[in-house]
């Protein structure tokens, strides 16, 4: 069991290599500039890695990239290897980040709730207050009355 430390740095390491070599290495028109390495996270035992992409365009194009990085997958963990330096090079599992969309839709519920904030602004916007301006009552009215209903109790 290798401690939390270096499998943080395997984790970054695997995700600059990876980067890189998409960037520049892997001719794969399925794997353009539009796909980001976002995250990469390594089990304890180092032996297997979870890549975190997103890829910037449609569903036509997420497919195609993710045929494009399961292709390329072997040749990506013998950089891995390559760089590592380590005994046994781990395992690469690619996996769409859902980041994105879970923000797309973070940012849809706000949007809504800004529509809703506006039309209650809206409305109240001519309304007055139910009852008196000022719903407090005084001390003197107070006192005088609870005077008048003790006389007349006695």
């Amino acid at each position: 069991m290798a401690d939390n430390a270096r499998a943080k740095r395997l984790a970054d390491l695997i995700r600059e290599v990876v980067a890189q070599k998409l960037q520049r290495g892997i001719k794969d028109p399925r794997l353009g500039s539009h796909v980001t390495i976002t995250d990469t996270r390594v089990t304890g035992d180092l032996r297997e890695a979870t890549v975190f992409y997103t890829v910037y365009g449609d569903d036509e194009e997420r497919k195609a990239a993710s045929a494009g990085l399961e292709s390329a997958k072997g040749i990506l963990r013998s950089e891995v290897g390559k760089a590592a330096g380590v005994k046994f090079t781990p395992t690469l599992t690619f996996v769409m980040d859902a980041l994105p969309d879970t923000a797309r839709n973070i940012e849809d519920l706000l949007d809504k709730a800004r529509q809703s904030d506006e039309k209650v602004r809206e409305a109240s916007a001519g309304a007055a207050y139910a009852g008196e301006a000022d719903p407090y009552r005084k001390p003197d009215e107070d006192d005088t009355e609870a005077d008048e209903t003790d006389d007349t109790a006695k």
